[in-house]
């Protein structure tokens, strides 16, 4: 009985034992965990900002106001005259520091102290390029840039009253459309007269200054819109590496373009057609023909060459304005009326796409507008009803090339599926599928 008594009492000890074990050993572990966590802990991260860590300076910025100059600049932070004269100097063969612009911004790095003296002079006169003058040990000045990112994405749609509506419902940018219309299918599809149930895929690039500043549609790579049921592709094909020409051709390579732009600026509407009949209220409804077309645009528009060609007349004259003439070739001749400025001078050779001027009101206009006018054999004509010569045609050994690059990247545009194709398939209704847009980034 006392053997048994003992014995039951040895097994609760052991019991009490184990159980205290494993109490404490759970308690080790937790200790061991919580000290894990601390172990993994990441230290703060350095941030850089132009190359210049950003914790070791008291950063001040700023943009240059009316009136300032750099000197101006330096001496309101508490730099002296013979100093900032110095500077200027030694800078000048990198930076001309009398081109700061009123409106764009700069960046001062000061010490860490109470005089937070300046160190560092940073301007930058656009998104990507920035100028530095450092003369915190010895003064030297440099240009550099930001990193840029590119980030390849798709995206479809249908077409219920326009296109830039249907982007805008999708979220999506409407320089998709604008360079749709106007650098892809300009002579292929009139978008004013798109239908009901006209549909697009678009495999494009957006680009984004360090990561974060969006700067828009860098370009697009292929596109396929569908027509009243009629398929137009378009891929993007440089034909000329030296010189950086690049076009967009159908799947069987022939040129999308003409060799003439549909308008002389861009992003504009056409506020007058060409009419020969007719009639203003203001004259007593005499019959004052129009022969130009009238594209509106705000003052200061770039106003483009819509075709290569040769100036042979550049001046301001009557009722004209500002204007430049330039001919082609012996069929074809082109004048745009009422520049606020010419920029190409007779005898300049233009190619299509060249600024030769910027919108503006000078002669006789009631608003902002360039006049297009089209020559055709010494006659003016409406350019929108004449039969065009298309652009230059892909050489015969550059076809070869092409239909082998497009290869995969007409698989790429042929497997992304509009949402309406989808919600068939699957037999669901839209609300539960979600289209997501393939990213592909590469940096510069």
């Amino acid at each position: 009985m006392d053997r048994e008594r003992n014995s039951n009492v040895g097994i609760r000890c052991l019991t009490f034992v184990l159980l205290a074990i494993s109490f404490f050993g759970c308690k080790e572990d937790q200790k061991q965990e919580v000290n894990d966590i601390v172990e993994v802990i990441e230290e703060p991260k350095e941030v850089f900002e132009f190359g210049f860590k950003v914790d070791d300076y008291i950063i001040k910025r700023d943009t240059i106001r009316r009136g300032d100059s750099f000197g101006e600049i330096l001496e309101r932070n508490k730099v002296g005259y013979p100093k900032i004269f110095n500077i200027a100097e030694i800078a000048k063969d990198t930076f001309d520091i009398r081109r700061l612009q009123v409106g764009k911004p700069y960046t001062l790095l000061c010490t860490k102290d109470s005089l937070e003296t300046p160190k560092c002079f940073i301007y930058q006169p656009n998104l990507e390029e920035y100028v530095v003058i450092n003369f915190q040990d010895s003064i030297h000045a440099y240009t550099s840039r930001k990193p840029i990112t590119y980030v390849e994405k798709t995206a479809t749609g249908i077409i219920n009253s326009n296109i830039s509506e249907t982007l805008e419902e999708q979220g999506l940018s409407p320089r998709l459309a604008y360079k749709m219309a106007d650098d892809i299918y300009a002579w292929t599809i009139d978008f004013r007269r798109l239908q009901k149930g006209d549909r697009f895929k678009v495999i494009y690039t957006d680009k984004y200054i360090d990561d974060t500043i969006y700067t828009g549609v860098h370009n697009i790579k292929a596109a396929y819109f569908e027509h009243n049921k009629e398929p137009f592709y378009a891929f993007e094909f440089v034909t000329d590496s030296t010189k950086g020409i690049v076009d967009y051709f159908s799947e069987d390579a022939k040129n999308l373009r003409r060799a003439f732009l549909k308008a002389p600026v861009k992003f504009s509407r056409i506020s007058s057609r060409y009419n020969l009949k007719r009639r203003i209220a203001v004259y007593g409804f005499k019959l004052r023909p129009h022969k130009g077309t009238d594209f509106a645009a705000p003052i200061g528009t770039p106003i483009m060459a819509t075709a290569n060609g040769t100036v042979i007349d550049s001046k301001k004259r009557g009722g004209n304005g500002n204007y430049v003439k330039i001919r082609h070739n012996a069929t074809y001749e082109t004048q745009y009326l009422h520049m606020k400025k010419r920029k190409a001078k007779v005898g300049d050779f233009v190619k299509q796409g060249d600024v030769i001027g910027w919108v503006g009101m000078t002669g006789n206009t009631g608003g902002p507008h360039v006049c297009y006018r089209f020559w055709k054999n010494g006659k003016q004509v409406d350019p929108f009803k004449q039969k065009l010569p298309e652009a230059k045609p892909i050489s015969d050994s550059l076809k070869v090339e092409y239909l082998k690059f497009i290869e995969p990247i007409k698989t790429q545009l042929d497997n992304i599926h509009f949402l309406e194709d989808v919600f068939e398939e699957q037999n669901q209704p839209e609300h539960t599928i979600k289209q997501n847009n393939n990213l592909i980034s590469f940096n510069r």
